[in-house]
């Protein structure tokens, strides 16, 4: 008789995940969907209040999870919070922010808080996980939240466009310095996904039909729609993944 291979699974028991930004859109998306493949998760924002109201939900499905007030900026605070407790098996850095403007109109401002939240602290949150899980030679995965705007450029996106090429230059170098310590470190790469952060945009007059024009499901993305990758790369499902964008950009950048 043949012997069929095993097929590693998706289910996360016994491992532990930080969710940065994970107060409400893709961040509570991801929280949900690491919990119930059976991880403990702590979701981490700078808001406790929301925060709370994200681990009611949670525990209202028997999910394990902690909340987190932290300051992602904030490279002192980072590391204590790593540092502290078990490590993570599991890191999202989702926390990130879009200022969309004209480059010739955007001011200083616009530019330190892009890159200090969108660059600096995935940058920062990286080094403190990874340093952690090589000093008790654990793996982990490491799932930087991306964009299609990583891979292509965008006008009034010059801006947010320079720091997801930045996220996705990381992650493909750091794959390389953390693989053979069982560290993988990839990213999702989502279109304009139906949240909080992207209302105020996606109700522009005509912002939605461009978006729609430009993808080859002619139409923007659901939260839900995200979940699925976010398993798939923090489980033994996808041990052989590292370095890579997975697209979730309804073929945004197929053309």
């Amino acid at each position: 008789m043949i012997a069929l291979p095993k097929a590693p699974g998706f289910g996360l028991a016994g491992r532990r995940a930080l969710v940065t930004g994970g107060s409400g859109g893709i961040g509570l998306a991801a929280a949900a969907a690491l919990g119930r493949a059976g991880a403990h998760v702590t979701v981490a924002a700078r808001r406790g209040a929301e925060l709370e109201e994200v681990c009611v939900a949670l525990r209202a499905e028997d999910i394990a999870c902690d909340a987190q007030v932290l300051d992602v900026t904030d490279a002192a605070a980072v590391d204590r919070v790593m540092a502290q407790g078990e490590a993570y098996d599991i890191l999202v850095n989702n926390a990130g922010m879009n200022r969309p403007k004209l480059l010739a109109e955007q001011p200083d401002e616009d530019i330190d808080a892009v890159l200090d939240l969108n660059v600096k602290a995935a940058f920062r949150t990286s080094r403190a996980a990874v340093r952690r899980l090589l000093r008790e030679g654990r793996g982990g995965s490491i799932i930087n939240v991306s964009s299609q705007m990583g891979h292509v450029g965008s006008p009034r996106r010059t801006l947010y466009c320079a720091s997801k090429h930045a996220l996705e230059g990381m992650t493909r170098a750091l794959a390389w310095e953390v693989g053979t310590a069982g560290i993988r470190v990839n990213t999702i790469c989502p279109t304009f996904i139906e949240t909080p952060m992207t209302a105020p945009m996606l109700a522009q007059p005509g912002f939605r039909d461009w978006i729609c024009a430009r993808n080859a499901l002619g139409r923007v993305g659901r939260l839900e729609e995200v979940m699925g990758a976010i398993v798939f790369l923090a489980s033994e499902a996808s041990s052989l993944v590292t370095g890579s964008a997975l697209m979730l950009d309804a073929g945004w950048t197929a053309a």
